[in-house]
């Protein structure tokens, strides 16, 4: 190595000092989606990135999503995938596919990937020591008429013992977010929401979701960051976030308004951007505090 890589190497550890001095100890939720899990190098990017965080003291919990999955095995199978208002309808016959991809597949990918680069991570799904109950999802269409969209859930009640658990024996958490209904039943639920409630069961510090857009942006196609709940509010009020951003800030934004110190909503496509978020300081997303 020569002194001017060196010197760089040295410049980046000295700006993640004091970041890594903040963050010891607490934990952090992370959302896991989009291209950040279907591209191989990012894949072993996330990978390294939460062992690393891990091993300087940092806690993190990782909760993910499948959709791309879950429509590929349902492509197979012959069965085709029926979305209302964003939802994916799902019956009996969806929820054991997604219950297979979510809990089996895809959950037991990503523990592989982070226990290859030397970490030490447990697989959970909602269901394992009741750790998400859930009720079914009502929603109604613009005439007021209910839709039934089969097992999706929403969380009722987390119980974070199992989580807290496994953090303290050193261990990192990777949850699907299926959860249990009062009478055994299985719930496909939205990774974005099940991320955002365990962070405030949990008093993380902080939230981050990634997502496939390199954040919030103004109407002029500008990055915001550093944006109070205020602000947040008065950005859906005049239209600067609208459509398909909604409900990840609004997850963002209930999350803080929660107790969670921040939340970030971060490109996933760029690689380290976990700990580019969370150790540098201009980051690569976009932050939401109180």
């Amino acid at each position: 190595m020569d002194n001017t890589k060196a010197s760089s190497v040295v410049d980046v550890l000295s700006e993640a000092l004091p970041y890594l001095q903040k963050l010891n100890g607490k934990t952090i939720v992370i959302k896991y989606g989009g291209n950040a899990m279907t591209d191989e190098k990012l894949k072993v990017g996330f990978a390294r990135d939460i062992v690393l965080l891990k091993q300087v003291g940092v806690n993190p919990v990782v909760v993910h999503g499948g959709g791309p999955q879950i429509a590929d095995l349902l492509g197979r199978v012959g069965k085709d995938s029926q979305f209302i208002k964003g939802m994916r309808v799902t019956d009996t016959e969806t929820m054991d596919i997604v219950e297979m991809v979510l809990g089996g597949l895809v959950n037991k990918s990503i523990v592989t990937l982070i226990n290859q680069q030397g970490g030490r991570a447990v697989g959970l799904t909602g269901k394992d020591g009741s750790l998400i109950r859930a009720h079914k999802m009502q929603m109604s269409s613009d005439t007021d008429e209910a839709i039934d969209l089969g097992h999706v859930g929403e969380v009722t009640t987390i119980d974070p013992s199992v989580v807290s658990m496994l953090d303290d024996d050193n261990f990192i958490p990777v949850i699907a977010p299926i959860g249990v209904g009062t009478n055994g039943e299985s719930y496909n639920i939205n990774a974005d929401l099940v991320a955002g409630k365990l962070a405030t069961v949990l008093g993380a510090e902080k939230l981050l979701l990634l997502t496939n857009t390199v954040g919030i942006l103004d109407k002029q196609e500008n990055l915001l960051t550093g944006l109070s709940t205020k602000q947040v509010d008065e950005y859906i009020t005049d239209g600067t976030i609208y459509g398909g951003m909604l409900p990840k800030v609004n997850c963002a934004l209930d999350a803080v308004k929660s107790g969670v110190k921040t939340s970030h909503i971060i490109d996933g496509r760029v690689e380290h951007a976990v700990l580019l978020e969370l150790l540098t300081d201009e980051g690569v997303g976009t932050l939401l505090k109180g």
